[in-house]
């Protein structure tokens, strides 16, 4: 019901606006995936883009625009017309950038136009199943004692949402575990169950098998309520670090300039289709739950985010060209 309260609210703005906003869209739409394909980014956005062909009768192409971090495909939404026919699927990665890099092409701010949240997500902190640690105290204890000889991996190498919620665990901790990046969270999983990392805070989804195989242990999740896929585990929150939140998230971004109404009816169609009951076996497969959001609110999270990592970012002294 909330979901779809929250979806009529949108398709109330949409019609405040005198755009004919309901003739939209006319043509095809594109969405730009800024990595490449097989990943469960690009998998969400193509089940998205298939049901948003049915709901408009007009095709909506998926188009993988991978390299440099995510800023290839995002540059090409930037410099798109801002009419609602190219947007970014981006995911929280895209929050955390402008603090990452020197130099980027566009400006996330300036730029775009944030459209909707589409999903959510948790992150969970696991140990090889022969690890001597049990706990996140534990955990904690063992790196305050043997600070800068503990590693952790990422999935997304150096800038991502995976080095991040590293990153913001070292600094709400008070540790130094060291960053290892990989270029998949599966290659990083290996070296952990192999021993050559010592902890690896990654996705939900990615580690359930191993652990219902009991080759790691979670200790942790990252959100601030417990995982419904995990709810036997408790939050890093709970265990032993305040404050600890990371909220992997995806979200569709228009090309700054789009008109009001346009954008709405992008965010009620999406809001709709995610929040259906009949995709909701699809959701829970995938590992991610629905949200569905107005604009204004996508806005205020989004701002929101990139204050929060900016501070991380800093913390940790990250720097990339």
């Amino acid at each position: 019901m909330a979901f779809a309260l929250r979806g009529c609210g949108v398709l109330l703005v949409a019609m405040a606006f005198n755009v004919p906003a309901a003739d939209f869209p006319q043509r095809p739409v594109r969405i730009v995936v800024p990595i490449g394909p097989g990943s469960s980014m690009d998998i969400i956005a193509r089940v998205l883009g298939q049901k948003l062909n049915e709901a408009w009768s007009q095709p909506v192409i998926v188009d993988n625009r991978a390299g440099a971090g995510g800023n290839i495909g995002a540059e090409t939404v930037a410099k798109a017309a801002p009419d609602g026919y190219t947007v970014l699927f981006a995911s929280s990665s895209f929050a955390i950038s402008p603090s990452v890099y020197r130099r980027m092409p566009y400006d996330v701010l300036r730029d775009f136009e944030p459209v909707t949240q589409i999903s959510s997500r948790g992150n969970v902190l696991v140990v090889a199943a022969g690890s001597p640690v049990n706990s996140v105290r534990e955990l904690v204890a063992l790196a305050k004692a043997r600070p800068g000889q503990l590693s952790f991996g990422s999935g997304g190498g150096t800038g991502s949402s995976d080095h991040m919620a590293g990153e913001l665990f070292n600094l709400l901790a008070g540790v130094q575990i060291v960053h290892v990046p990989y270029k998949s969270g599966p290659q990083a999983q290996n070296d952990l169950i192999g021993g050559q990392l010592s902890i690896y805070l990654g996705g939900i989804p990615i580690q359930l098998p191993m652990i219902r195989s009991a080759r790691v242990k979670p200790l942790g999740t990252s959100g601030l309520k417990r995982s419904t896929m995990l709810p036997e585990v408790p939050t890093l929150h709970e265990a032993g670090v305040p404050g600890y939140e990371v909220d992997v998230w995806y979200g569709l971004f228009a090309p700054r300039g789009t008109p009001p109404a346009v954008v709405s009816r992008i965010a009620a169609d999406v809001t709709r289709i995610v929040s259906a009951p009949a995709m909701a076996e699809r959701w829970q497969t995938l590992g991610v739950e629905p949200v569905g959001s107005l604009p204004s609110e996508f806005r205020a999270k989004f701002g929101a985010e990139i204050d929060k990592w900016r501070k991380v970012v800093k913390a940790a002294r990250i720097e990339l060209e």
